[in-house]
């Protein structure tokens, strides 16, 4: 019948085009012959050429109307399909909706105009998939369009409700008999009465199973079964599968994340608004990871006047010890995937049973066992079959744990580190190869531990099998030496499991593990893992083997280290004096261990500021290393190196760099060119040289350095921007001042990125940019970092710093567009010190 009336269309508006035609020809006629007395009357000629042409246009247009289908079938009102037994297709009533604008928006556009596409909000559970579509629904409504609301619960009950849909909207009974028959197939039936209808959204609402949506044995991206782009209103998907390839090329994936701080937050103060302030809100927020039903859940716990805690703070403390009571509470109806998808600890477990449907059987364990680490993210090279195998019982492969981590990653419950904020680029580039990783949730995470200890009262092979997989791992990145630094960090945060519930016994095996990894961190210069690190081994020492045992010595030495690494040269001294009294009463005043705590003290003084008494202690442990290890001890070069920083830093330049060249020459004879120590001496000795005015010398020195670090350390190491920086600092002081302000431009960047916007050496590289920026003529922008840097000094390093106190004065200059920077030159250059 359609292609019937199209055909009809066609010759009509054919003849009408043939009208038109032969009115030109007419018209052309009289034009070149005699011409008749009324059609040298344009006001009569013309009239009658427009109705010829304006009914050319109608058939034309209604012509193209019928070849589309017709007029659009008549809506029937959803409230007269509620009272079927297959339930209701009005959608759910919806509160306020926070934070999810951006979706919304593009949802809005795609009901104005699908254009052949359909929409696919999706995510872990418990992201508010159903809240979003509900909110869209609600604004169609308002629009004047029909909304359909379709629940997943089969195949079968899916095919009804679509059915009810086409019937709504106009599917004859005729059609409908011809399905029933077997003569057409259901879905096409359905969908072209859709492709007839106009102003309508359809939700199906919870497609978890997309493979079960059918056609059978048939992929939904194929759009031959019952989700398909073809309609003339707006097809809307929520599910938990992620996956592009699922739905097609066709489909408008919108996946969710948790929501924003000040978004979560105010979801809390919906609920509970007499619970306290907004940043008390937020902070629950952020520690329910800003997930929506977790939000909701604690926001009707904090409401209900019977809760033992209604107030936010009281709220989030109880977490860490009462999760299990609170959001990780069991449902006694769990086993209704509906009621477990609105409950915080069973949400996922309905995930888990879907992939477990698909064959993924290792996706639970697995997901298990990433609960049990850190919350960091977690290296892929640690997950292998045989943990899981050790762990859990179960046989496994590594086509298994793939297919399991792909299930995990498509179901939205673990994902990848998100590294936009913190990596440039180039950086991005650089770290291709940087070991694959993965991320859960900080929610999932505790739920999921939570759920291990339900199912298995003694987790002990799970801990057992991760301590064991562990200390491997940490023994492939010794083996690895450079290029085992990147799994190194991501190892670093999961070590201090090693040390939960540990006996003396354990601790010994422990402490191998743990001091490996720490003196390649030490390499890498990673203070702030190398920190966190030591902290915990000093506290689980402190408490089996005693404060005063060696070995907790040693933790402390390496902490305070860690603490001068990031900056923190007060409390390190604080650290390191401590240990140097401690090591005297117990080692003795020429133990090499005593030596060590007297070097790292005076490093920290120096980094204070305290010049004098830093070479003091410098001179004075040289002399003894000298004495009890001899001349040509690393240590004892350690020495020499320091002593003549220090010497620096008082201003004598010229003994400075002639312990800098001795230095260099013993370390390159001992260590070699390439080691780490033979660079900082060489970097010394080039800042040295400067000072006495060999310039020439120092760049081409500067310049080397630079160059080997890259090649020997990486782009990126901090030894590496020591290098640019003073690279940068010697062409200024030659009056290449734009040259200088790129290195130091770039170097800041990458400092406040690789060591913070709080460390000393960023701020070094803030002040020195300021400097040539001043040398520049731009003394408004170099005053702006000058004034940055002193209020960032004083906080840091306190008012009385010498580095404060150049940086007032720097200001002042800056202020008065006064031209000092050679006067000021000496303070310039930052020097690397070798520590023990």
């Amino acid at each position: 019948m359609a292609h019937k009336r199209g055909a009809w269309a066609g010759s009509a508006v054919a003849g009408a085009a043939a009208l038109v035609t032969a009115g030109l020809g007419l018209v052309t006629n009289y034009a070149s012959a005699s011409v008749p007395a009324w059609a040298g009357h344009p006001w009569l000629v013309w009239p009658v050429f427009a109705v010829l042409l304006a009914v050319a246009v109608g058939l034309l247009l209604w012509g193209r109307h019928l070849d589309g289908g017709g007029p659009a079938a008549r809506l029937t009102s959803v409230d007269r399909l509620a009272g079927s037994r297959h339930g209701s297709l009005r959608r759910p009533h919806v509160e306020r909706v926070h934070g999810r604008e951006p979706e919304l928006a593009v949802l809005t556009r795609m009901l104005g105009r699908p254009q052949e596409r359909f929409a696919v909000v999706c995510g872990a559970g418990g992201l508010g998939k159903t809240t979003v579509a509900a909110q869209l629904a609600a604004r169609a409504e308002q629009d004047g369009r029909q909304v359909f609301w379709v629940r997943w619960r089969n195949a079968e009950d899916l095919a009804q409700q679509m059915t009810r849909v086409a019937v709504a909207c106009g599917l004859a009974e005729a059609d409908l008999e011809a399905a029933r028959a077997g003569q057409e197939s259901l879905p096409d039936v359905v969908w072209r009465q859709l492709a007839s209808a106009r102003r309508w959204l359809l939700v199906l609402d919870n497609i978890d199973e997309p493979r079960a949506v059918g056609p059978e044995g048939e992929e939904v991206a194929r759009y031959r079964g019952w989700i398909r782009p073809h309609g003339r209103g707006l097809l809307l998907v929520t599910t938990r599968d992620t996956s592009t390839e699922t739905w097609g090329p066709r489909a408008e994936l919108l996946p969710l994340k948790p929501l924003a701080a000040p978004d979560a937050g105010q979801v809390l103060l919906d609920a509970a608004p007499r619970a306290g302030t907004e940043e008390q809100a937020r902070e629950l927020a952020e520690r329910l990871g800003r997930l929506p039903l977790a939000l909701h859940a604690a926001g009707r716990y904090l409401a209900a006047p019977t809760s033992r805690y209604r107030i936010f703070d009281h709220y989030r403390q109880a977490l860490d010890t009462e999760m299990a009571t609170l959001l990780g509470a069991e449902h006694p109806d769990a086993s209704d995937p509906d009621i477990a998808r609105t409950v915080v600890r069973h949400t996922w477990e309905v995930s888990l049973d879907q992939l477990a449907a698909e064959g993924h059987i290792l996706a639970r364990p697995l997901l298990r066992m990433l609960a049990l680490l850190a919350p960091a993210p977690v290296p892929l090279f640690l997950i292998t079959p045989g943990l899981l195998a050790a762990a859990s019982g179960q046989p496994a492969t590594v086509v298994g744990v793939e297919a399991a981590l792909a299930g995990l990653h498509r179901y939205g419950l673990l994902g990848l580190p998100d590294h936009s904020t913190t990596r440039t680029q180039p950086e991005a580039e650089e770290n291709d190869d940087e070991p694959a990783q993965v991320v859960l949730h900080p929610l999932v995470r505790e739920i999921s531990a939570l759920a291990l200890a339900a199912d298995t009262p003694d987790p002990t092979a799970w801990h057992r099998a991760l301590a064991a997989r562990l200390t491997e791992a940490v023994d492939d990145t010794i083996q690895a030496g450079r290029s085992g630094w990147p799994a190194a960090r991501l190892l670093a945060p999961h070590l201090p499991l090693l040390l939960d519930h540990t006996t003396e016994e354990a601790l010994r095996a422990a402490q191998d593990t743990l001091s490996s990894l720490i003196a390649v961190l030490f390499e890498a210069d990673a203070y702030t893992l190398l920190h966190a690190l030591s902290q915990h081994l000093l506290q689980t020492e402190a408490h089996v083997l005693g404060a005063d045992h060696p070995d907790t010595l040693d933790s402390r030495n390496d902490l305070a280290l860690a603490v001068y690494g990031i900056g923190e040269y007060a409390r390190a001294a604080e650290l390191h004096q401590q240990t140097l009294d401690d090591r005297i009463r117990i080692l003795g005043a020429d133990h090499p261990d005593t030596l060590a705590s007297r070097n790292n003290l005076a490093l920290a003084l120096h980094g204070m500021g305290e010049y004098a008494r830093a070479a003091e202690l410098h001179q004075q442990t040289l002399d003894d290393r000298i004495r009890i290890l001899g001349p040509d001890h690393p240590q004892t070069l350690a020495s020499r190196n320091n002593l003549a920083g220090a010497l620096a830093g008082m201003g004598e330049y010229a003994r400075a760099a002639e312990l800098h060249q001795q230095t260099l020459d013993d370390l390159t004879r001992v260590r070699g060119v390439d080691h780490r120590d033979t660079l900082i001496s060489r970097d010394n000795l080039a800042s040295a040289l400067y000072w006495v005015g060999e310039y020439a010398r120092a760049i081409e020195l500067h310049q080397q350095n630079l160059g080997d670090r890259i090649r020997v350390l990486s782009p990126d190491h901090p030894h590496t921007l020591t290098s640019r920086h003073n690279l940068a600092s010697a062409l200024h002081g030659v009056g290449e001042y734009a040259r200088a302000a790129e290195l130091l431009q770039q170097n800041l960047g990458d400092r406040i990125r690789v060591l913070g916007p709080d460390h000393p050496h960023t701020l070094s590289s803030r002040s020195n940019l300021a400097l040539a920026l001043a040398e520049m003529g731009e003394h408004a922008r170099a005053a702006e970092l000058h004034q940055q840097t002193l209020d960032d000094r004083i906080r840091i390093l306190g008012p009385d710093h010498p580095d404060t106190l150049y940086s007032r004065q720097a200001l002042e200059a800056a202020l008065a567009a006064s031209h000092t920077t050679h006067r000021r030159r000496g303070r310039w250059l930052r020097r690397r010190t070798i520590t023990d």
